[in-house]
């Protein structure tokens, strides 16, 4: 019989927090998501939901040293159908704040089977992070969306040792201010 993936990657699976530790840590500050619907508490992740707000870059063709700039634009009430070869940004209706543990945002295995993916590699948010998800959307097919629509799952991962420099008192951090639209890439804030 084969091994457990926890056990074969050295993973410790007591580590993501449950939903009543969920609910301890939103009772003590480390936790804030807003608005908070008690039904989207899951065993252990909270659902949030695609908002709103879209955007595209402008240019076809990106650069990682220059500021490729978006156009936001809104789902309207009857949906809007996603393209392939797009890469749509979107974002969460949630604003959401992590003082002690490490959020990580997944999509929900509903939307993967629309061929739906919601981040490119940008998964794990850090320590610290308080604001909007900005969401990677890329489909494999056309796929109608909807505003309100659950996109995602939030996992809460502990984290071992203090802190030294939670992400929102970053001088470095290029995505501390709060916004409920999604935010273009910021690579260009880089030196390389």
């Amino acid at each position: 019989m084969p091994a457990p993936a926890a056990l074969y990657y050295g993973w410790d699976t007591t580590m993501i927090l449950s939903d009543s530790e969920i609910l301890a840590a939103m009772e003590r500050g480390e936790i804030v998501i807003e608005p908070y619907r008690r039904e989207c508490l899951g065993t252990n992740s909270y659902d949030v939901h695609l908002s709103k707000h879209l955007a595209t870059y402008k240019k076809r063709v990106l650069d990682a040293k220059a500021h490729n700039e978006i156009e936001h634009f809104e789902i309207p009430p009857e949906g809007y159908v996603l393209e392939p070869q797009i890469n749509y940004l979107g974002s969460t209706i949630e604003y959401t704040e992590t003082h002690a543990t490490v959020p990580f945002l997944e999509g929900k295995s509903s939307v993967g089977r629309l061929g739906i993916d919601i981040h490119a590699t940008a998964g794990k948010g850090d320590v610290g992070f308080c604001n909007h998800w900005t969401l990677e959307i890329s489909v494999k097919q056309p796929v109608r969306v909807y505003e309100g629509m659950p996109i995602g799952q939030l996992i809460y991962f502990l984290v071992e040792g203090k802190i030294i420099h939670p992400y929102h008192s970053k001088g470095s951090a290029k995505y501390n201010e709060r916004t409920h639209l999604p935010v273009e890439s910021m690579m260009w804030r880089n030196r390389f």
